[in-house]
């Protein structure tokens, strides 16, 4: 053998003979496992934070989706109103062409179907208490025959879609005299 090249064991008696040299092997050790303990720590972390996000993302892409057409069901409401309110004329009024009151309904009905599979639905209004999330009070009447706060008159209709108010109900609320 080269006489500059030692054999293993020789190499590492030497190393273990010295004092001091076994200690400083182990520390190094322990201080990786703390730093991978650390370190594994933070990416687990990191990880559930990453999949928060993702999951938060995905909420909010299916609340967009939810609600993107809002401004429109908000204007199909105006005509929507409007054609009940004919539907209701040409039906009371005597001496309509019954051919033209059955088309308005059916137009009326198109618009009813559309406003059920996007989840378009009324506020009940009418004999419930006043709720200023949903209804909005244009008049209060003084009276003795309803209780205070209760809703007497529906002007307008007010409308949710997907459970959210989209269009508050105009109403008249009664108001106690004592």
């Amino acid at each position: 053998m080269d006489k500059d090249v030692q054999p293993e064991e020789e190499i590492l008696s030497t190393q273990t003979d010295v004092p001091g040299a076994a200690e400083p092997m182990h520390q190094p050790a322990a201080g990786l496992k703390e730093q991978l303990a650390t370190e594994k720590d933070k990416y687990v972390r990191l990880l559930a934070e990453f999949d928060n996000m993702r999951k938060r993302q995905e909420r909010e892409r299916a609340e967009i989706i939810k609600y993107a057409h809002e401004e429109v069901i908000i204007e199909c409401l105006k005509i929507y109103d409007d054609l009940e309110r004919s539907l209701a004329a040409f039906k009371a009024k005597e001496g309509t062409d019954p051919n033209l009151v059955k088309g308005l309904h059916m137009v009326f009905e198109n618009m009813r179907e559309l406003m059920n599979k996007y989840d378009v639905k009324p506020i009940e209004s009418v004999g419930k208490k006043f709720d200023p999330c949903c209804h909005e009070a244009l008049l209060q009447e003084e009276t003795c025959e309803y209780p205070d706060g209760q809703i007497i008159e529906e002007f307008q209709k007010g409308y949710t879609l997907a459970g959210r108010v989209v269009r508050t109900a105009k109403v008249k609320v009664a108001k106690n005299v004592k």
